[in-house]
């Protein structure tokens, strides 16, 4: 990890990707679109997942992780270039769902830009109805999932 991730892992964040900010990525406002930072998002959430040997959820599983709702709070605005830090961590695991953390954190600015919230919901493929997390799935996320401000 560079030394640019430390403020997200020193925060707790358990999966963090360095991504570069497109030319592209930007809107007719000259910043950032609203979109953009909610892929930054899923990034981090799938590095989340694979990193804690989860990755075949991503790939017909019997077990789906769905998003069921998210939220990104923009705190400053991020322009081309730059490289951000995008950080994910488990906040809460519920009977059948999880909410996850998530930081934006510009290199250029040396701060969080955007930060937000995204609710998963584990879903039985076949039957189409949320279920229960197993406890496997609870124990890989439990591990490194959870930041240090869960105590994880």
């Amino acid at each position: 990890m560079s030394n640019d991730e430390e403020p997200l892992e020193s925060a707790g964040y358990a999966a963090i990707v360095t991504l570069s900010v497109q030319w592209g990525d930007q809107d007719a406002f000259g910043h950032v679109n609203n979109a953009i930072p909610l892929r930054w998002f899923e990034t981090s959430r799938i590095r989340l997942l694979e990193e804690n040997g989860l990755g075949d959820l991503m790939n017909g599983a019997e077990l789906a992780p769905l998003v069921a709702s998210i939220a990104c709070h923009f705190r400053r605005q991020v322009t081309y270039p730059d490289t951000v830090c995008v950080g994910t961590r488990v906040a809460e695991l519920g009977r059948s769902r999880m909410t996850l953390t998530h930081a934006v954190y510009s290199q250029s600015q040396q701060r969080i830009v955007a930060d937000g919230e995204t609710v998963v919901v584990f879903v039985d493929r076949r039957a189409q109805r949320p279920t229960r997390i197993p406890a496997q799935v609870r124990a890989a996320l439990g591990k490194r999932g959870r930041g240090a401000l869960l105590g994880g």
